[in-house]
């Protein structure tokens, strides 16, 4: 069935007319490039901002004063994860916005624009599916990690004879910086594949731009 639709597709990017090698304005590659950057920069801010300690639960029958994070709130697999599946949701919308904004600005160009704009978006309807179902699985990859890693921890605290301080998990080096590193990893490489086809769109009016001042 993808065949059919691919070839479908080709044939129908096949048939645009070649004639009128620009519509409407001038292609700026320099604008998608600064549109691009601030894309790019905007999800690796969120990104890098997400690693902050839980907060403690309020209205706790004990009175647990709020300046001592609660041990058990902040290594709940649900809620740790959930921040993860919480940052997927916003890069995705903040990138498929960017694909399409690129698309459009392709668009507008030069025949040879227009055709990987239209092919573009046949192969991310196609891909679609299968790329949301790879997405899907990252947050349990992080679950079975957070177990290894809290795992360890206790048998480090077992061979040494120590007892645990909660407060020091989220220190360099504690468990739980350890898993958030990782979390933090992981999201910037998912970014970095989901920016590969926007940064091959930008490439290509980038070097559509060089043929021209040539």
């Amino acid at each position: 069935m993808d065949s059919i639709r691919l070839s479908r597709a080709l044939h129908a990017v096949g048939a645009l007319p070649s004639e009128g090698a620009q519509l409407g304005p001038v292609l700026d590659a320099q604008a998608m490039d600064a549109v691009f950057q601030g894309a790019k920069a905007e999800v690796m801010g969120l990104i890098t901002a997400a690693i902050a300690t839980a907060k403690p639960m309020r209205g706790r029958a004990d009175h647990v004063s709020g300046s001592h994070p609660e041990p058990q709130l902040s290594t709940d697999p649900a809620a740790l994860v959930q921040r993860y599946v919480g940052l997927q949701k916003q890069m995705d919308t903040k990138l498929a916005a960017l694909r399409l904004h690129m698309r459009q600005w392709l668009s507008r160009g030069p025949v040879a624009l227009r055709q990987l704009a239209a092919l573009d978006a046949v192969m991310e309807q196609m891909l679609s599916a299968r790329e949301q179902r790879l997405w899907a699985s990252l947050p349990g990859h992080l679950e079975r990690r957070l177990a290894q890693l809290h795992q360890l921890h206790q048998q480090a605290l077992q061979a040494s004879g120590q007892a645990d301080e909660p407060q020091r998990w989220r220190q360099p080096g504690g468990w739980l910086w350890l898993f958030e590193q990782d979390l933090q990893a992981l999201l910037l490489a998912e970014m970095q594949v989901r920016l590969q086809p926007i940064t091959g769109l930008l490439e290509a009016a980038r070097n559509e731009k060089s043929g021209q001042q040539e």
